[in-house]
């Protein structure tokens, strides 16, 4: 009897402490987003205790897995360590099954009543995407039971293949890193992990038929400073997996559903390796790996066998280690200049009897040959190749899947040819990039800017593509290219909270997408990554806004905005607004004077006030056409870019600037009624890294009906040396008075890169960046 009272009030006090826990209610409002989720009204809610089970089917090795991997989702969220068991039970349990009837083997179901919280895949993968959905339903970590509200969710992704890149090969990351890489790619629903390997810079995986590769490639004697490519801080730096650690990596991911797809990058992005076996390029050397950034003119000797028995002998360990369906071969950045002057790839081209064409130089044929070669090898193993898109120069290989990297063209023309293809595009999905125009107080980083919205407003087929091409595009990809990001908890920052933008790209249906409603899932998220302690950067939180000239008004158009739709201070002179500021609740309208600059910020603070400003000259807001296209990348909001008083920063992706490749600037200028005009200035910007060069030439003229143009002033420039600094040009254009209603402008770009470029292709125009046209 005494025991019975004894264990009553053990029971007693277990339901106490049970019970005295906080409680926290779940929201489904995930990221990425759910297809369908529908609300069991009325029918109460699950409660998660200290006592709940999770339950997967008795021998089923992979629910067993997922079954422990949400125990320590749980336990990290919630503190309670829950049994996991395969004993069934009809209540207080999280079941976890992978029998679900759907199309998709990444579907699930998520099922919740009071009694039981059932999830159901396809496959395993499909469960354990319905379980990150349930993990990210927890609102917040702390020592809470959880109210999950009865609710059915059916869900499954857009794309199959969806997928980040981590770059080791610039700076190298311990398998540690790399596993928590794989934990965050978990989080976000992302599936294909894109480890680049080897690069001019360091060669990072063991290859036991090539020991100096680990020996002499992996190790550099220094790293250049900064953006400083002659310049080397003369500090040893090395590193790189060995096959075992490289095994242990692709079973930690594959536990996780993630697939590890190896790249080896060729024939080009081989300094590393040429260091190791100079007796593969097309010189001997001797070569050293790599201090500074860029591209080499060296590269593996097409007209070399032994160059070929190399990449035999990397690809048959690769595959042995890495069981993905793809390999990737990189073919990206391979400059000719070599190969023009070596008599072994010289021979080899005579050999195969290739020519210079219109679709090619012989050279470029010789590495399409080449990726063959790489090609047929890996379809002799089971596998497909991967390829950057410059691999369609030349000519495809049977199967071969195009990763377009340099826009969207790529893609749609490796559709166009049968090819599946993957979209990662620099504009959108280059994580590397700055992610915010102020730029005081941010990481180092490569240049450009991708912010968040950008990212999640990407489509990855296109309207110009017709359904049968868009059947070709497998998924989305994000990079992260790592000469500038030294420390892991940079590769964090610059991938957070942007992978959440890219997951919704990747999984959600477009029609569910609205980036405001995305805007107020992110904090929820932003929890997760407080608990699992990464670094993230926080300037989606911050005011945004845009001034924009009305020349029908005559007035400035201000537009404020919060995610959480919080009221805005702001004032117009640049000073900091406070409570005593103007408070912003609609649209403002102002009035027209010099330059106005307008700072605002959230009431309650922030943690950055927003600023921005118009300048104001005679062809501000004026009408204005042009009658040649810039590129399709670089549009920004058309020809009113130049025209609406808004300067562009060094930062040539941030939509501030119309980008020209191929095409000139003829641009007119109506100002609207006869004025004086005697300074008319064309801001240019100057980038060699992404191969922006400035104008060839610019000619101004005059009008007073728009028929006929008097010439006020022209000048043409010499080509820049190689080693000229980024920077915003301005061209001034001085002039005796004249009455004047419409100014034209007409720049001409560079229509072929320099010889010193080694990026560039037979027939290639560089880049011509211009953002605004000054009349006074």
């Amino acid at each position: 009897m005494k025991r019975n009272v004894i264990l009553g009030m053990l029971a007693s006090t277990a339901i106490f402490m049970s019970c005295s826990h906080d409680k926290v209610t779940a929201s489904y409002q995930v990221i990425p987003l759910p297809q369908e989720i529908t609300a069991k009204d009325g029918n109460g809610a699950f409660a998660l205790t200290d006592r709940t089970v999770i339950i997967y089917p008795s021998g089923n090795e992979a629910l067993k897995s997922n079954a422990e991997l949400l125990a320590g989702y749980i336990s990290q969220l919630t503190g309670h360590k829950l049994k996991v068991t395969d004993t069934p039970s009809d209540e207080n349990a999280i079941v976890l099954l992978d029998n679900l009837d759907a199309s998709s083997p990444e579907a699930y179901t998520l099922d919740v009543t009071p009694t039981l919280i059932t999830i159901n895949g396809t496959t395993a993968a499909g469960n354990f995407y319905g379980i990150q959905t349930l993990r990210k339903s927890i609102p917040e970590k702390g020592d809470h039971d959880v109210e999950f509200p009865a609710v059915n969710i059916s869900d499954s992704p857009r794309f199959a293949y969806r997928g980040a890149m981590l770059d080791v090969s610039r700076h190298f990351f311990p398998v540690d890193s790399v596993k928590k890489f794989i934990d965050m790619l978990a989080l976000h629903n992302i599936n294909r992990f894109h480890w680049h390997l080897s690069e001019d810079q360091g060669w990072r995986i063991e290859i036991k038929s090539r020991p100096r590769l680990a020996e002499i490639a992996s190790k550099r004697k220094g790293t250049c400073v900064g953006h400083d490519f002659s310049t080397s801080d003369s500090i040893p730096y090395g590193g790189f997996y060995t096959q075992d650690e490289a095994r242990e990596i692709v079973k930690y991911a594959s536990d996780r559903h993630i697939t590890v797809i190896p790249e080896i990058d060729m024939p080009g992005h081989m300094v590393a390796a040429l260091s190791a076996y100079p007796e593969l390029g097309c010189t001997g050397g001797p070569y050293e790996v790599w201090q500074r950034w860029g591209v080499s003119e060296d590269l593996l000797c097409a007209g070399n066998d032994k160059a070929y028995e190399f990449i035999d002998d990397v690809l048959s360990e690769i595959v042995d280690i890495f069981p993905s369906e793809y390999i990737h071969v990189g073919g990206d950045e391979c400059p000719k200049v070599r190969w023009e002057n070596c008599p072994k790839c010289q021979a080899k081209i005579r050999e195969l009897r290739l020519k210079d064409d219109a679709k090619g130089s012989a050279e470029q044929k010789l590495q399409s040959y080449f990726m063959h070669h790489a090609s047929d090898f890996l379809t002799s193993r089971g596998r497909k190749m991967i390829g950057w898109d410059e691999t369609l120069e030349g000519g495809l290989a049977p199967g071969a899947i195009v990763m377009s990297w340099r826009g969207e063209e790529g893609a749609k023309e490796a559709a166009r040819q049968g090819h599946d293809a993957i979209m990662t595009p620099t504009g959108y999905m280059y994580f590397d990039y700055y992610q915010t125009l102020d730029r005081e107080g941010e990481p180092d980083a490569i240049g450009g800017y991708v912010p968040v919205e950008k990212v999640y407003s990407f489509n990855p087929t296109p309207d110009d593509m017709t359904d049968e091409e868009k059947k070709h595009i497998l998924g989305v990809q994000a990079n992260l290219w790592t000469e500038y990001i030294p420390e892991y908890s940079q590769v964090e920052y610059m991938e957070l909270p942007r992978m959440a933008a890219l997951a919704e790209v990747q999984w959600t249906d477009p029609s569910k997408k609205d980036y405001k409603n995305f805007t107020h899932r992110v904090p929820q998220l932003a929890e997760h990554y407080k608990a699992n302690g990464y670094r993230y950067a926080t300037h989606i939180f911050n005011v945004n806004g845009t001034l924009t000239p009305n020349p029908e008004t005559g007035t400035i158009d201000a537009v404020f905005s919060t995610v959480d739709d919080a009221p805005v201070y702001y004032t117009l002179d640049g000073s900091e607004p406070n409570v005593s500021s103007t408070l912003y609740e609609k649209p403002v309208q102002l009035t027209q004077s010099g330059t106005i600059k307008a700072v605002a910020i959230r009431k309650g603070g922030a943690s950055k006030i927003f600023a921005d400003s118009v300048t104001f000259n005679k062809a501000t807001g004026r009408a204005i056409t042009m009658s040649q296209e810039p590129h399709s990348r670089y549009r920004a909001e058309g020809a009113t870019t130049l025209v609406n008083g808004k300067y562009g920063t060094t930062a040539f992706t941030a939509g501030g600037w119309l980008g020209f490749n191929g095409s000139d600037l003829d641009a007119v200028v109506d100002l609207g009624s006869q004025v004086d005009v005697k300074n008319v200035a064309v801001r240019t910007l100057v980038d060699h890294p992404n191969w922006i060069l400035d104008a060839e030439s610019i000619e101004v003229g005059v009008s007073e009906d728009g028929k006929k143009y008097t010439t006020m002033a022209s000048e043409k420039y010499s080509p820049d040396p190689q080693n000229t600094p980024s920077e915003i040009r301005i061209h001034n254009f001085d002039f005796s008075p004249v009455k004047a209603r419409y100014v034209k402008i007409v720049a001409k770009s560079v229509k072929q890169m320099p010889s010193w470029e080694g990026r560039a292709r037979i027939g290639d125009p560089a880049f011509m960046f211009v953002d605004e046209i000054i009349v006074d």
